[in-house]
């Protein structure tokens, strides 16, 4: 069996009863990064051996966990926090494990997209979720376009260090919609900023922005909600 297990965006303690169990009994863990994920399974005292998968993990990797799988081995996957393969490293693997008739199992716990959107305030009933927009002003201007067309609920995942540019962006091609910027989610100094895209441009432009970042963009011709 491949797991896919939900791990905490922040909070230790948001992780589920099940997730810790298959945890505790796989044969061992596939992380994105084996130090972060170290420190979760420390604090649960659990003592599964971990092993690294990530984006540039080689075809060598992948064929090895295939192989444990098709042994009878069970797997679990993690990324560094949320549910893997969102926006997180997993694809090839899952679809090789479908391709060979492995069975997978997600098991849902915490994720930045739901969390920022329950409690953002902007409209749920329909929503894209777009994970990060290209690093490139070309293809990002390009993406953005085709969002601006979209008349329901933006969801975008940044890097701190671009987010008041990209925010700014936003309101040039989108206007002066409303949005939620949700930073350092489930932590200690977790926020919601709201405001139109070109007041949060202008809140964020003024100094570091530290922590994960989580954009909500109301769709076009929305009735203001703020």
């Amino acid at each position: 069996m491949l797991y896919l297990i939900a791990t905490p965006i922040g909070h230790l303690k948001d992780i589920t009863l099940r997730a810790l169990e298959i945890l505790k009994s796989a044969d061992f863990v596939a992380a994105e990064d084996t130090r972060h994920t170290g420190q979760l399974l420390k604090h649960y005292e659990i003592k599964t051996a971990l092993i690294s998968f990530h984006d540039h993990s080689g075809p060598g990797r992948l064929k090895e966990i295939i192989t444990s799988l098709k042994e009878g081995k069970n797997v679990a996957l993690v990324s560094d926090s949320g549910t893997p393969l969102i926006s997180d490293p997993g694809f090839p693997l899952v679809r090789e494990a479908v391709r060979e008739g492995i069975r997978v199992e997600a098991v849902p716990g915490p994720s930045a997209v739901i969390t920022a959107l329950a409690a953002g305030g902007l409209p749920t009933e329909r929503l894209t979720f777009w994970g990060f927009l290209p690093h490139k002003p070309g293809p990002r201007k390009k993406e953005l376009a085709e969002a601006a067309l979209l008349e329901h609920t933006l969801v975008f995942f940044e890097s701190p260090f671009r987010t008041a540019a990209v925010l700014k962006e936003m309101a040039e091609i989108l206007g002066e919609r409303e949005a939620v910027v949700g930073r350092e989610l489930t932590k200690k100094l977790e926020e919601f900023v709201r405001g139109t895209l070109l007041e949060l441009a202008e809140k964020f432009g003024k100094g570091k922005i530290l922590g994960e970042i989580v954009i909500l963009v109301a769709g076009k011709g929305r009735k203001k909600v703020f």
